[in-house]
């Protein structure tokens, strides 16, 4: 009889370690290269403002963990305060989903650095982010040659730049548009329709949006594209 308490003890408390774990879907650990002392934010955006779901206290030990609960992917962001010191380079946008997320990065270089795995729609968005780099750079060069023509007072230099800057934002649009139709049941797809071609023309967000799965239509960013959607129509539509 003894032994048979015994087991019903073992098997309660192992039932309620199960149910523990599982009440967290999203699990994350990491690694920063050279932080001994520091703080980590785990912060989320809400109604337009960044609010933190945890604070991590880094003080000798740069190995860091933190459990959640999430009901569809989103974006997170992976705030460092350095205490000493300051930088700019101290924000990393992170797209979450359930599961176990490993990021490794290093003091020096916290997002250049940092190798994000687990994710597969962190994974579509750095493929995405590596292509638009290509236009950001492109318009940057263009920005400094409008600034010399500019000083130079050169209005033909001038128009020409501004169409060859047109093209370039053309270009990326096209691009973010494909990439969302292309990874229409992943939630990074509605994203980067909400975040980086907001202003479009309305029939790409419509094929954008045609394209996705119930499931991702239904998600976070698949209803800010829908809100977004109406909310254009409502003021073109006037």
């Amino acid at each position: 009889m003894q032994k048979l308490i015994i087991a019903l003890l073992s098997l309660t408390i192992l039932s309620s370690c199960s149910e523990k774990k599982s009440n967290k879907n999203l699990h994350i650990n990491g690694f920063i290269k050279g932080l001994k002392k520091g703080t980590l934010y785990i912060q989320r955006i809400k109604d337009t403002s960044l609010i933190a779901l945890d604070t991590i206290k880094i003080d000798g030990d740069s190995h860091f963990t933190s459990d959640l609960n999430i009901d569809c992917p989103e974006m997170f962001y992976l705030f460092l305060d350095r205490g000493v010191t300051n930088s700019v380079d101290n924000n990393l946008p992170v797209f979450v989903e359930p599961g176990t997320i490993t990021i490794e990065s290093s003091l020096d270089f916290f997002t250049a650095d940092a190798k994000i795995t687990g994710s597969k729609n962190q994974e579509l968005y750095e493929e995405y982010k590596k292509v638009v780099s290509r236009y950001v750079d492109q318009n940057l060069d263009l920005i400094k040659k409008r600034f010399d023509a500019f000083k130079a007072n050169n209005s033909i230099a001038l128009s020409k730049i501004q169409q060859e800057q047109d093209d370039v934002l053309k270009r990326k649009y096209l691009y973010t548009t494909n990439f969302a139709v292309n990874h229409a049941n992943y939630d990074v797809a509605p994203y980067v329709a909400v975040a980086e071609i907001y202003d479009i023309n309305l029939r790409y967000l419509d094929t954008i949006q045609k394209s996705m799965t119930p499931k991702i239509a239904n998600s976070i960013y698949g209803k800010k594209l829908h809100e977004l959607i109406a909310e254009r129509k409502k003021l073109e539509y006037k």
